[in-house]
């Protein structure tokens, strides 16, 4: 990894899937399946895919690709860096006013994070090592237990049976609605799990401090993994405090906290069992990297979230493997059409876990012959 890495091309790809049954979170939904891919290739013609984090709202992939092609993708295009440490580090400096100008810094850290995983990879085949190595680990990784997540209310309990059906044996069901009909779910799925099935909620910031009082204390009564983010990411610390005091379970969060100062804060204070960045829509593997380390040292759990296509999952099972710990991979279990074609070949659960392979860089690329039918628009920018 230590060659320099000079940018020569950025390719983007926005993909769009229609889906039968709509995500439903506490804040709203998800009709379909969006992704943007970003595909970055340096002057010695080695390339790297990454992905930019663009599942909610589902048009909002639209206004990234153009914030890449025509504002950040001049600021990487005809430059040398040492490393993609050192790129994620400059854009993330020299991006800071257009962030603040136009109050986008969510927006220009997604794009980025998008950027820095597609030179982690690109750096990592052009080395000939597995992207996991590259990071840092040294034996071949161990499978990954990964867990179905994005579990709609609706029809809860059979969703669950289904997913076990298909090989998981952990599951993460959605919450922060009718807390009546949330707590019903619970307790019929807790009654049916199996011996060492594991089980999580996420309320998806759905609960006020006063709702949250009283939620977490009721699902305390069961065998829960993590409460997933209970209140609002930027609620005060005295809040986040009060749940962790109140509940029996283990906070978890941070897919919605961005910055170094931020995550410190949160894994300091210790008020979340369980640490969440997701690694394509703050931070990149480069940030994440620090984050999740820093998690694992302090004795928190490490989590990636991630859900759309199978590159940010790959990316997200690669430094889970790095860094190590005691993590779950978080899996998308719902319709989703562009999970595994955005990532071949894309291995199936073998006993509720997800194996890497050693193959250079993230180990899997986009068959983009066959999703052609779900491209919604291409760009090809150069230096």
């Amino acid at each position: 990894m230590k060659t320099p890495i000079s940018p020569r091309r950025i390719d983007l790809f926005l993909f769009r899937a229609p889906i039968k049954e709509p995500i439903v979170m506490s804040f709203g939904s998800i009709p379909a399946r969006v992704v943007l891919l970003v595909r970055v290739e340096d002057t010695s013609g080695a390339h790297g895919w990454g992905e930019v984090w663009a599942n909610f709202p589902p048009f909002g992939a639209e206004h990234k690709l153009r914030l890449m092609a025509e504002i950040i993708a001049p600021f990487i295009l005809g430059r040398t860096f040492a490393n993609p440490e050192a790129a994620w580090l400059d854009l993330t400096a020299r991006l800071r006013r257009n962030a603040i100008q136009s109050a986008e810094p969510g927006n220009f850290a997604a794009c980025i994070a998008g950027l820095d995983v597609a030179l982690w990879d690109l750096a990592a085949r052009r080395s000939g090592q597995p992207l996991w190595r590259a990071l840092g680990r040294n034996e071949m990784p161990v499978p990954l237990r990964a867990y179905a997540s994005n579990l709609n209310p609706k029809g809860a309990p059979e969703a669950v049976a289904a997913c076990r059906e298909r090989g998981y044996n952990a599951f993460k069901l959605k919450v922060g609605f009718d807390l009546a009909a949330d707590l019903e779910n619970v307790r019929q799925i807790s009654a049916t799990l199996h011996s060492g099935e594991r089980f999580m909620i996420d309320a998806n910031q759905g609960w006020d401090i006063g709702a949250a009082r009283a939620a977490v204390t009721a699902f305390s009564a069961y065998p829960l993994d993590w409460i997933e983010e209970a209140i609002c990411a930027d609620d005060p610390a005295a809040h986040w405090a009060e749940l962790a005091m109140i509940s029996k379970v283990p906070l978890a969060g941070g897919e919605n906290v961005m910055g170094f100062e931020a995550f410190d804060r949160v894994i300091r204070d210790g008020h979340l069992g369980v640490i969440q960045p997701d690694i394509c829509k703050w931070g990149g593997l480069t940030g994440c990297r620090m984050v999740a380390r820093r998690a694992v040292a302090a004795g928190r759990r490490y989590c990636p979230h991630w859900l759309n296509s199978g590159i940010g999952l790959f990316a997200a099972a690669h430094l889970l493997s790095a860094v190590g710990g005691t993590g779950l991979l978080e899996h998308d279990a719902m319709e989703n059409p562009l999970q595994a074609v955005l990532a071949e070949p894309f291995p199936p659960l073998a006993d509720g876990c997800f194996q890497l392979s050693d193959r250079p860089g993230l180990g899997v690329e986009p068959d983009l012959a066959a999703a052609r039918g779900l491209l919604v628009e291409r760009r090809e920018i150069h230096a």
